[in-house]
């Protein structure tokens, strides 16, 4: 098997570093001590492609395969880790669950302005005293006529004060029901839906120099 990457995968890697030399490079540090969120930078690799990559070019994806995707995120992570995790977030969590399980009409609802970035996606499973075991994780789901209601509180989501919309995993059945877990999408505005403490981390600092 030949693991040499294709003409593609070159293309886009070359692609990414010069685009991280101008737009990434000289702003991380500022990132890192700031706590920021570059909402903008995000919005330019969504006009690269990079938010939707496995999103099919009928809903304004780059219709690329996983290959690329790989190449997409490790290439990225070399300028910023910090920037590859949430591109990585956002393509496969939220917007990979949307495309592999969603149905057409949400696809269609969804699916383009998150691969534009239009909208950042976040996706919301861990929570504070289960972590990220599913089975018995405390948000629970309930229906009430023609809507679901959700209660509880999730933890360490990425995006969780950025983003327009979340895939979120509350609980529909009985705790430790393998299959009494369903996944919500609920967008920025809906009442009761609101981010809190922001954590810090310095996934964007750049790593010392060899000596």
């Amino acid at each position: 098997m030949n693991f040499e990457p294709t003409e593609m995968q070159q293309q886009i890697a070359q692609m990414i570093r010069d685009f991280g030399k101008t737009h990434m490079q000289p702003h991380i540090m500022d990132w890192d001590e700031n706590q920021t969120f570059p909402i903008d930078l995000f919005k330019q690799l969504g006009g690269l492609g990079l938010m939707g990559v496995l999103v099919p070019e009928a809903y304004n994806g780059a219709g690329l395969g996983y290959l690329e995707y790989v190449t997409v995120v490790s290439e990225v992570s070399r300028i910023c880790g910090a920037i590859g995790l949430s591109v990585a977030a956002h393509n496969s969590l939220c917007t990979g669950h949307i495309l592999q399980f969603a149905n057409e009409e949400q696809k269609r609802k969804y699916l383009p302005k998150l691969a534009t970035a239009e909208w950042i996606g976040a996706w919301g499973l861990t929570e504070p005293n289960t972590g990220s075991d599913a089975m018995n994780m405390k948000c629970v789901a309930k229906q009430d006529g023609d809507h679901w209601v959700l209660n509880g509180t999730k933890c360490w989501i990425t995006h969780g004060k950025s983003c327009d919309v979340a895939v979120v995993i509350a609980r529909t059945g009985e705790v430790r029901d393998s299959h009494g877990m369903t996944a919500f999408v609920v967008e920025k505005g809906t009442p009761g839906f609101s981010g809190g403490k922001k954590k810090i981390s310095s996934a964007c600092v750049p790593p010392k120099p060899p000596k």
